[in-house]
């Protein structure tokens, strides 16, 4: 099984710039004007998921609540300090968790349309 997580977005080029320059994806594709949407394909090569991001003329109107997130497990402890060293290098901010758990084993911070995406430093089960 396959699977992509598709969201619609206001910016899709500060969307791609954060995806692929702070957080170290790869654009694995993209398409325009496609039933009048913009899109592109982000992710890492060779692995059975990724993220969609799309853009058109109707605004979006986010909603969600603080337990709403994405959560990354680096491979290693270098690939967690590499993630945390580029949102400091960005000035992101790392922000508390309403979960106390992510406080304790990560670290939380916005991606560009205010979605909550914390950077684990725990291993995978």
């Amino acid at each position: 099984m396959k699977l992509r997580v598709a969201r619609h977005t206001n910016d899709l080029d500060k969307i791609e710039a954060f995806y692929i320059n702070i957080l170290g994806f790869e654009r694995l594709g993209g398409f325009q004007n496609h039933n009048n949407y913009d899109g592109i394909f982000i992710g890492k090569s060779g692995l059975d998921w990724h993220f969609e991001f799309t853009q058109s003329k109707e605004k979006v109107n986010h909603t969600f609540d603080e337990d709403d997130i994405i959560v990354l497990y680096p491979a290693t402890i270098l690939e967690f300090d590499v993630f945390f060293n580029r949102l400091i290098d960005n000035n992101i901010s790392i922000l508390p968790s309403k979960n106390p758990f992510w406080n304790q084993n990560g670290k939380m911070f916005l991606d560009p349309d205010g979605f909550r995406i914390v950077v684990s430093d725990l291993k995978v089960i």
